[in-house]
């Protein structure tokens, strides 16, 4: 007796980089392979260069545990789509996120020393007569 391949749905719950959760119903069997992933573990580092600036262009699932994702760097301009596991692409996100949150830092800062500026030159033009009544 010919046994049929199990074609049973299952849901499985992804994580995606960006931390939004979906569940995905795959059709056949829960071990589908897709594409080999590469053995890379640091995906921020550029091959290249060693800038520590790549980012995500694309992603997109490709397998159980594995996603295909495209980089870019942008000091020198280099750019390729690999496949990573899930663990990788994961310790990518986290060190995205560190990123995002030394740039916040960095742009509250700048925001902080601005005004700053803008005050003392509005304070010196109030103090110097430049700014009368008549302005506002």
């Amino acid at each position: 007796m010919n046994r049929q391949p199990d074609n049973s749905p299952y849901v499985r719950r992804v994580v995606l980089p960006s931390g939004k959760t979906i569940e995905v119903v795959y059709f056949g069997t829960p071990a589908a392979a897709g594409p080999t992933p590469e053995p890379i573990t640091d995906l921020h580092v550029c091959e290249t260069c060693e800038s520590e600036l790549v980012y995500p262009v694309d992603w997109d699932e490709a397998g159980d545990t594995a996603w295909e994702v495209t980089l870019r760097c942008p000091n020198c301009e280099w750019s390729g789509t690999g496949v990573f596991e899930q663990d990788v692409v994961e310790r990518f996100d986290e060190e995205l996120d560190r990123g995002t949150e030394a740039l916040v830092r960095d742009l509250k800062r700048l925001m902080q020393a601005n005004m700053e500026e803008e005050i003392e030159r509005f304070v010196s033009a109030l103090q110097a007569g430049h700014i009368v009544p008549e302005d506002f």
